[in-house]
């Protein structure tokens, strides 16, 4: 089988590294995968049905193609390729609708919440004119303030009173004639979340993440420390219903420990799995391939 890797980034950075490790676990199993960079893709409209070129030339034939979006801007014009594959009929592992919605962290509220899998208390505002209220809405400073799009921990700042909220989203102009989204902090959680990786209908691994002394943010790029978990009952049942939720078949879902119990901070469509792999001995590789032979043989 021929599979592809659709990277968003420069294949010479570290990113790049799980798109190779990917590529090893394929030819281990007999199949050929190439890795595609999105920028040298062109989207051709001549009449002729939708296609692709590469570099100037027709897009290899391949059997199904798994999307790296590590991306936070443009989300919409930077996944049109990933769209012309799927008008191509070619099968995808995540589809762009999914992604996308994954990328909007203000529209993975509203989908969460709306089938009620548990998330922080969350007001999203335009203006800084309803600021005191949102804040008073999630129970009073400190707040999180997030950007929707977001990611790696960037665009993410705590708010230790109201004055400070105001000032810190003039200086970033956050609010201003952008959607900003007010989070209740929650200070229970000490700093930990979890992280759960979904591929189809199962849980493959999990591991908890700690912030830094001074950090609140558990993001491992941003050096929060890692632990192997066996992942709860309680806590697969949720990220596969996030998962679910977004319509995505290949998830890192963070969850974390509330007074009220779990609650999903962010459900992510391109997530790494190196650390992962790495602090749980977990190959978390060969279901992701698995998964889209199997799509491509229409058993998912």
């Amino acid at each position: 089988m021929k599979i592809g890797i659709l990277s968003f980034r420069p294949l010479k950075k570290k990113a790049s590294e799980e798109a190779l490790r990917l590529r090893r676990v394929a030819l281990a199993m007999g199949h050929k995968l190439q890795i595609f960079r999105v920028d040298s893709c062109q989207l051709v409209y001549d009449g002729r049905g939708e296609r692709v070129f590469y570099n100037g030339k027709k897009f290899p034939k391949i059997d199904v193609l798994i999307p790296r979006a590590g991306i936070i801007n443009n989300v919409d014009l930077r996944l049109a390729p990933l769209k012309q594959f799927q008008l191509m009929h070619m099968p995808v592992v995540n589809e762009y609708m999914p992604i996308a919605r994954a990328k909007n962290k203000l529209r993975t509220m509203q989908i969460l919440h709306s089938l009620g899998i548990p998330t922080p208390r969350t007001v999203a505002l335009n203006g800084l004119a309803s600021l005191n209220m949102a804040i008073d809405a999630v129970g009073g400073a400190p707040v999180i303030l997030k950007d929707p799009f977001g990611s790696f921990g960037r665009g993410v700042v705590i708010a230790e009173t109201k004055r400070a909220a105001k000032s810190v989203l003039g200086m970033t102009n956050l609010g201003f004639g952008r959607s900003i989204m007010v989070q209740e902090y929650v200070e229970e959680s000490g700093g930990r979340d979890t992280r759960v990786f979904v591929v189809g209908d199962k849980v493959i691994a999990g591991m908890e993440r700690c912030a830094q002394a001074e950090e609140f943010r558990s993001n491992v790029e941003l050096g929060g420390a890692t632990n192997a978990i066996e992942v709860s009952d309680k806590y697969a049942k949720i990220a596969l219903a996030s998962t679910r939720a977004l319509g995505l078949e290949v998830a890192g879902v963070d969850i974390i420990e509330s007074k009220n119990g779990p609650v999903v901070l962010e459900v992510n469509a391109n997530p790494g799995f190196k650390a992962l792999e790495a602090i749980t001995g977990i190959d978390v590789a060969t279901p992701i391939i698995e998964y889209a032979i199997a799509k491509v043989a229409g058993e998912v």
